[in-house]
């Protein structure tokens, strides 16, 4: 069918949209290095920024809950059997559990390797520091009374993710049961999910202000000569979350799925950059559901791998506890045997679940595992915070990197990955939809036995969960879509 004006005009808007979220992102990397030079040649007036960081980190949390509540339901709801979400999660617990095994050896390894803090001979000065942390962490039971929320929406208002996770999963399964009688709110939780994602590309765009602020306030606080005495540490860190990232997920990813991880990490890129600029991955996590959808991996597998990759996979997590144990037990001269290693470390995999996303949980869970498992060694904790902000950024980018590898590969062992639409969009032949963040369906995608963009067998869901038979988000824009995906 020929183009139409009406058609012409829409697909110019669409990619007058997509210019200027490409300018918001080029304005980020601005921010962040303004940010250095303030933090650097006027570290007072840098502190003062901090309030501007904090204050965007926290406008994207509070989206967090009600993203993750709405695809949970929708993902789950729009499976015919409960069995299938059963054996999505238990193939994604599994896989947790042994990528988390691997990120724990390679931090042993590399850790023993360097002996990080060995000749400091620390001395109590942070204990202070270290106590405070101690006390925002939580103890086992603590952990698993507290995913029971007061309410049933206490969990979107207070913004507790495992609690949003379990309230979501009984309302997903509830919608399940309901059939046919449950597609009116079906099709409303579809509607706030739009009606979320469009908040949150609102306020996507006071990201250079965030990241100006938290750049400039961790710089001006803490220079770089705090830096220098701890740089083993950190850069031995990020060796490993890199050996990790590149060595163990790459070649996992390339195997299990035939796809590859540079692709992957490219098509994230702006994901990354967030992430960066925050040290939260939790930032990124609205964004990593629409892009793993759009990429071909189905809803329900997005549904259900994302929110509970962001509480059990913490590959960065895992990496960072390894490390930071192993620097603060050299450090104050009491070097543990690998037995205790062992031991503890496993513990504070256990300890830390529900706290990947978190900008600063991992130094909290850190301090609450030292405390609870080898009391002697909480001390100093207070020895790394000042390094902690930039080991966090790491920490971060390596869960996120983990989380988006998973939602592939339990795609593809699911058989709910289009791997043909997948390599479309790595080849940025179906770009993502910057201006909306929503992966939104064209009439094309509809129809059965088609694909989008060759005419190629498709799934019956069009790669991206969404039945046929269910109206398409953003079906009032049809022509805009289109046209922008086509050029």
């Amino acid at each position: 069918m020929p183009d139409t004006p009406d058609t012409g005009k829409a697909a110019q808007r669409q990619n007058q949209r997509r210019d200027r979220v490409h300018y918001l992102y080029i304005a980020v990397i601005a921010a962040v290095i303004l940010g250095v030079l303030v933090g650097l040649f006027a570290p007072d007036l840098a502190k003062e920024l901090k309030p501007l960081g904090t204050g965007f980190v926290n406008l994207i949390k509070m989206m967090i809950s009600p993203i993750i509540f709405c695809t949970i339901v929708l993902g789950i709801g729009s499976v015919a059997r409960a069995a299938k979400v059963g054996r999505v999660g238990l193939i994604a617990l599994g896989y947790f559990l042994v990528m988390s095994t691997f990120a724990l050896a390679i931090g042993l390894v590399v850790g023993n390797l360097l002996h990080p803090g060995e000749g400091l001979d620390l001395n109590a000065a942070g204990a202070a520091a270290a106590q405070e942390q101690a006390k925002d962490a939580e103890g086992t039971t603590d952990f698993l009374l507290g995913i029971i929320p007061t309410t049933l929406v206490s969990a979107l208002t207070e913004g507790e993710v495992l609690q949003t996770l379990l309230v979501a999963l009984l309302a997903g399964f509830a919608l399940q049961q309901l059939g046919p009688a449950g597609e009116p709110i079906r099709a409303g939780v579809e509607m706030v999910q739009r009606w979320v994602f469009k908040i949150l590309a609102m306020i996507m765009w006071a990201a250079p202000v965030g990241a100006f602020g938290a750049i400039a306030a961790v710089v001006g606080e803490t220079g770089w000569e705090a830096l220098r005495s701890l740089a083993v540490i950190m850069l031995g860190f990020y060796i490993t979350c890199a050996v990790f990232v590149f060595g163990v997920l790459g070649a996992v990813l390339w195997i299990g799925a035939r796809v590859n991880l540079l692709s992957l990490l490219r098509y994230l890129g702006r994901e990354f950059l967030l992430i960066l600029s925050t040290s939260s991955s939790e930032t990124a996590l609205p964004r990593l559901i629409a892009k793993m959808e759009h990429l071909g991996v189905s809803r329900p597998v997005v549904g259900i791998t994302v929110p509970t990759g962001y509480s059990f996979n913490l590959d960065g997590t895992a990496i960072y506890l390894t490390m930071a144990t192993l620097f603060i037990a050299s450090a104050q001269n009491d070097p543990l045997s690998v037995g205790e290693q062992v031991g503890l470390l496993f513990f504070m995999i256990v300890a830390s679940k529900g706290a990947a996303g978190v900008s600063g949980a991992g130094l909290a869970t850190l301090a609450g595992g030292l405390q609870s498992h080898k009391p002697e060694l909480v001390d100093g904790v207070g020895f790394i915070v000042g390094i902690d902000r930039f080991m966090s950024e790491a920490r971060a980018l390596t869960n996120f990197a983990g989380n988006a590898v998973a939602t592939v590969l339990v795609g593809t062992w699911t058989g709910e990955y289009d791997a043909a639409r997948g390599r479309r969009v790595l080849a940025g032949e179906d770009p993502f939809n910057e201006a909306t963040l929503v992966d939104v369906p064209g009439p094309s995608r509809s129809e059965p036995g088609t694909s989008p963009a060759s005419g190629a067998p498709a799934p019956p869901d069009g790669g991206n969960g969404l039945r046929k038979d269910a109206e398409p988000v953003g079906a009032a824009e049809p022509a805009a879509t289109d046209a922008g995906r086509s050029s």
